[in-house]
């Protein structure tokens, strides 16, 4: 299914007029040889453009469209028009100086084989070059001397005649497309598994580049180079057959997806694509602000989704999006030479909306005046798993973004170590941030939206404080909240509170904390009552708010609580916490 869509993508593309046909692709080209009609040499073009990298602009390679290049791990094979020193020019930096000769002459007869009856001043100009070149003389060609150690770094090298390059000249481009189209002529059809046309094998497939954490140089989709992979004596493609045509179109349409940066994203070790059917990139840009991007507002977010979700069509820029349109999203990850999917989705943009729109709806909460994301991303939540360090980047585990995406776009129970990685943060941490009480409520409403619908414990899983409900662990997470307010009225300024020393034993042992912090409180009420006529009345406002609540919890307090209801407590905490701070905001502001 992965490769069928890719390369239904890549003829959407070529339809659209976005990508070249078949026997093209984009290579990264460092230098030009400009040569004069006679083929000389007259000097070496630098073709590297500014590029960003991190904080730092650096030079790098151009891309350019030139014909595709051949797969090679070993041995001699070159390339048409576009290759290294080694096979243009036949020196290498890398002191084999036998085997660059060898290149440079398997690359000669490539190219006087392609362009000896070529009728095109660049053609006769690059056939008079590997006529005359002398490998030997190299070193000291005046065109190469100035950028010699450069040029034998490595990076690959390219023609051309004036202001003409020599993959853009018509007639070569006119036998590089009939060499391409001939050369797998003879070869034995097969039927192919991806189109089911027939086609030639494709032995080897296209290198994937772009991918963060794989090669530099490329790494395989599909590949068998062992006999543990292979069956019935086949070898390389043929234990899967699929043409030269829908390996071209697969991997060229991934090339293309991962080339365009603003429009790929990372979380954790995989790296995600994605695109709609008919090649429409306003889907893509939709998409990828929806789920990754907290920058926007939520009236542009949700407002966008509730419209496609309900099945009707909206405006996105220039562009109409359908809630019909097929939508597809692809998590890729680096495996040594190869790569590892990591997750594949497919359905209609519609549903993508909808449960887009569900997902945004259970993370909704309360949040702080300082907190000024209106939504929280992939990425923001899964890093509320990990501690944050100063100056280093947080490093969550590699497949739970992944886990967490696909449980998004399914609809379906978020992942157990999202919920685990946010236990063991607020354990150690001691507090629960917005974030943190944002993926607990989520992570309970759907657990109870799919297995215990009629279940109590649901009243606790509001936007705000829920002052209604009486469930237990709820109750207490909001009682240990005026506790700690309380102390913090009578104690200004005291930078450790009963939080920081009792927070987690409350929740997992009350009967054996609660006591104790009762006996704490009636100190601080006297306290309080003792310090003026302002705080005497904040006393009995916590006097009241305790009696209430006490009131309320109309069973003993449990000796145990179970990690779900550790949760509620952490929820209920984090409500009352956040009413008594936006009460405190309200009075200031008054």
């Amino acid at each position: 299914m992965i490769l069928q869509a890719l390369t239904q993508y890549y003829e959407d593309l070529l339809r659209l007029g976005k990508i070249n046909r078949p026997g093209w692709s984009k290579q990264k080209v460092s230098y030009s040889l400009l040569l004069s009609e006679e083929g000389e040499l007259l000097q070496l073009l630098h073709l590297q453009q500014e590029v960003q990298r991190g904080n730092k602009t650096i030079l790098g390679p151009q891309e350019m469209w030139v014909p595709s290049p051949v797969k090679r791990s070993s041995g001699i094979r070159p390339n048409f028009l576009c290759d290294t020193s080694s096979y243009l020019l036949g020196v290498d930096g890398k002191g084999k100086a036998d085997r660059s000769i060898d290149c440079f002459a398997a690359s000669k007869a490539l190219h006087l084989q392609l362009l000896k009856e070529v009728d095109s001043p660049v053609a006769r100009a690059i056939v008079r070059f590997f006529e005359h070149w002398d490998p030997s003389q190299a070193a000291s060609h005046p065109a190469l001397q100035e950028d010699w150690e450069e040029l034998l770094k490595g990076g690959n090298l390219t023609f051309s005649l004036d202001k003409l390059f020599a993959a853009l000249d018509p007639a070569i481009a006119d036998a590089w497309t009939r060499h391409y189209e001939d050369s797998s002529a003879d070869a034995e059809p097969i039927r192919c598994l991806v189109t089911g046309q027939t086609g030639t094998l494709a032995r080897l497939h296209p290198s994937i580049k772009g991918v963060a954490g794989a090669q530099s140089s490329g790494a395989s989709l599909v590949s068998f180079n062992a006999p543990a992979f292979c069956s019935f004596e086949h070898e390389q493609g043929a234990n899967a057959p699929v043409s030269d045509y829908a390996a071209f179109a697969y991997t060229t349409a991934l090339n293309t997806l991962l080339a365009d940066r603003n429009r790929v994203s990372r979380v954790g070790d995989t790296t995600i694509l994605c695109w709609a059917a008919g090649g429409e990139s306003a889907y893509q840009d939709c998409f990828l602000m929806s789920i990754f991007n907290d920058s926007y507002t939520e009236n542009d977010i949700l407002n966008t989704l509730h419209h496609l979700s309900k099945g009707e069509s909206i405006q996105w820029d220039d562009t109409r999006l359908s809630p019909d349109t097929r939508f597809y999203v692809l998590g890729l990850a680096p495996n040594a030479a190869r790569l590892s999917v990591r997750f594949f989705w497919q359905n209609s943009f519609g549903a993508l909306a909808r449960n887009l729109e569900r997902h945004y709806q259970r993370l909704e909460i309360i949040r702080p005046s300082f907190d000024k994301f209106p939504t929280l991303s992939i990425w923001r939540l899964v890093l509320e798993t990990v501690r944050k360090v100063p100056g280093r980047t947080p490093e969550p585990h590699p497949r739970l973004a992944g886990d967490l995406l696909l449980a998004v776009l399914n609809d379906t129970l978020y992942p157990a170590t999202l919920l685990n990685g946010v236990e063991l943060r607020i354990r150690a941490e001691r507090s629960v941030s917005r974030g943190q009480a944002a993926i607990l409520k989520a992570y309970y409403t759907k657990y109870l939206e799919q297995f215990q619908p009629d279940s109590p414990m649901k009243e606790a899983l509001t936007v705000e404080l829920n002052e209604q409900t009486n469930y237990l662990p709820y109750l207490l997470g909001r009682l240990f909240a005026v506790l700690e307010g309380l102390q913090q009225s009578a104690n200004p300024g005291i930078n450790t509170t009963i939080k920081d020393r009792y927070f987690n034993s409350a929740s997992a042992t009350p009967l054996l904390v609660f006591p104790i912090l009762r006996n704490l409180a009636i100190k601080h009420l006297e306290k309080l009552k003792k310090m003026g006529e302002n705080e005497k009345k904040l006393a009995f406002f916590y006097e009241k708010k305790i009696i209430e609540l006490n009131g309320r919890t109309k069973v003993t307090f449990p000796a145990r609580m179970s990690l779900a209801e550790q949760n509620y407590f952490q929820l209920g905490y984090y409500h009352e916490t956040q009413r008594r701070y936006t009460a405190k905001t309200n009075k200031e502001e008054q």
